[in-house]
């Protein structure tokens, strides 16, 4: 995520007697969809709210999963009759969308089990106008370094290229003598949004494939997918890692060939990632044929969902039934482990920052009950993140069996031999500039390259094929001795486990561009 670790900015009717549900039970892993006929992306229901409801409390927005035999018509009543409205419904996967003031519009849903098997409020703080805060600078690459690199680069670099100390690790820059991606492929990138004007990212951006998911209905006006004017420079760093152009100008991507685009599923003001922004976000992916997506964020306000809870327990169900709608229709999730430096193997962590948008309330969390989203969602490949001397960066959430992967995210202690010396990742931000960022948001981005970099050369690869050779195809690494920890001390590092052929920090390997590309 942001320049010190964090995953991203965070101040985060036709039904049938016999559902098409029944047919995907099996690879969704979760109570099936409902109705055959699927309903377009942002299908909104007309009806005001019943007037019979309480409308006392707060405005909040809420995720209601159907059961395997319920209608959607039934169900989108049954929302109204509560004191709802819809915002949008998804077919597909048999979810509402809705907004309610009725303190007990949850409860008196949950109650209707022939209809739903869980709904939940998405947030805990009311719906209110926008705002606007700052969100934190980002090191901004000054105009000596920027010549440093210029003078240093050698024939078929980039201008700014020798500072990529990260794509040099993954041996992207070999691989792009070979191939450097195809135009049919696209990685979408779900987050604060794209700058699609950058010089770097213009040539690569798709509009057809881009929008803004902010409340859960896909805008595709023009430009809607942008960042905020005050916002946050997150998603168009995360593109530039990703598809930034070989053109002669700034930075080279992982997979400067394939096209990239921006699904905006952050909030204006708080940078918030809400479940149905990014529930939308997965399915706009899908319908869009997009082949892989970059996650680099958790889903807000819970940085862990319990099952337990019936709230988190409803927000867990939405979105893996979205990812693994996206998975079916052939889109790859690409997910980052997170920067608190925890062990999400462990038996019990202890998560003081949930929910992050009214008052945290401290709690001892157990990671195989309690998820992080999308992270540790089945069929996502989560990333942890390593610095250019190889060692696991000290920020870098971890676990053994949990990640999948490891790629360069930086860590500002383990300096290269650029002609910058930083050992954070460099990469585009808006107003067609560039900086520096570490953090696992930073990693992420490299394998989703490498993931469009092997969907390139084998275009008929389905997503669990896909991570099969991302796995198969990483530079196994062994657990480490020592480690730097967050005051740049080299310290034992007893936290690495190893089995499997894995290892706790850095997976089945670091990834391996040319690999992907022979």
């Amino acid at each position: 995520m942001d320049q010190l670790g964090s995953r991203a900015p965070k101040k985060r009717s036709r039904a049938l007697a016999v559902p098409v549900g029944l047919a995907l039970t099996a690879s969704l892993a979760f109570l099936p969809v409902v109705s055959a006929s699927a309903a377009p992306l942002g299908t909104t229901a007309d009806a005001a709210p019943a007037s019979k409801a309480d409308t006392s409390g707060p405005k909040l927005s809420y995720v209601a999963n159907l059961n395997a035999y319920a209608t959607m018509k039934a169900a989108k009543k049954a929302v109204e009759r509560s004191g709802g409205t819809v915002v949008t419904a998804y077919e597909q996967i048999g979810v509402v969308v809705a907004h309610s003031q009725n303190p007990d519009f949850a409860k008196q849903l949950r109650a209707q089990r022939g209809l739903f098997v869980s709904v939940g409020a998405t947030r805990t703080a009311p719906m209110t106008a926008a705002r606007t805060t700052d969100e934190g600078a980002t090191q901004q690459l000054s105009a000596a370094d920027a010549a440093k690199a210029a003078a240093a680069a050698q024939e078929g670099q980039e201008p700014l290229e020798p500072n990529q100390w990260d794509l040099r690790t993954i041996k992207a820059d070999k691989a792009h003598k070979i191939n450097d991606g195809s135009r049919d492929v696209t990685v979408g990138i779900i987050d604060t949004g794209v700058d699609d004007t950058h010089p770097d990212l213009a040539p690569n951006f798709s509009k057809g494939q881009s929008a803004n998911c902010v409340g859960g209905v896909a805008d595709t006006t023009e430009g809607a997918w942008r960042p905020y004017a005050d916002g946050s420079d997150h998603g168009t760093h995360v593109a530039g890692t990703i598809g930034a152009a070989r053109n002669g100008i700034g930075v080279s991507g992982v997979a400067p060939g394939v096209k990239i685009a921006a699904i905006k599923v952050s909030e204006p003001g708080t940078s918030l990632f809400y479940t149905e922004a990014v529930v939308c976000g997965f399915m706009f992916a899908a319908e869009k044929g997009i082949e892989v997506t970059n996650n680099s964020y958790y889903v807000d306000p819970y940085l862990f969902n319990c099952k337990t809870d019936d709230d988190q327990k409803a927000l867990v169900e939405a979105i893996g039934r979205a990812t693994k709608y996206a998975e079916r229709k052939g889109t790859l999730h690409i997910a980052s482990a997170g920067n608190s430096d925890q062990d999400l193997a462990a038996d019990s962590l202890v998560d003081d920052t949930s929910p992050n948008d009214t008052t945290p309330v401290p709690r001892t969390i157990d990671p195989k009950v309690c998820l992080d989203l999308p992270t540790q969602l089945p069929g996502v490949v989560t990333v942890s993140a390593t610095g250019d001397k190889g060692l696991r960066s000290y920020y870098s959430s971890y676990g053994l069996g949990v990640v999948d992967v490891a790629a360069p995210g930086g860590d500002k202690w383990q300096v290269p031999d650029t002609p910058d010396a930083n050992g954070r990742v460099l990469s585009t931000v808006p107003g067609g500039g560039y900086g520096y960022k570490q953090g696992t948001s930073m990693a992420a981005p490299h394998v989703a390259g490498v993931a469009a970099l092997l969907k390139s050369a084998h275009p008929s690869a389905t997503p669990s094929q896909l991570q099969a050779m991302l796995k198969a195809q990483s530079t196994k690494a062994a657990c480490p001795t020592q480690i730097y920890n967050a005051a740049g001390t080299l310290v034992d590092a007893t936290t690495c486990a190893s089995k499997w052929g894995q290892t706790g920090y850095y997976g089945y390997g670091v990834i391996d561009a040319l690999k992907a590309v022979k």
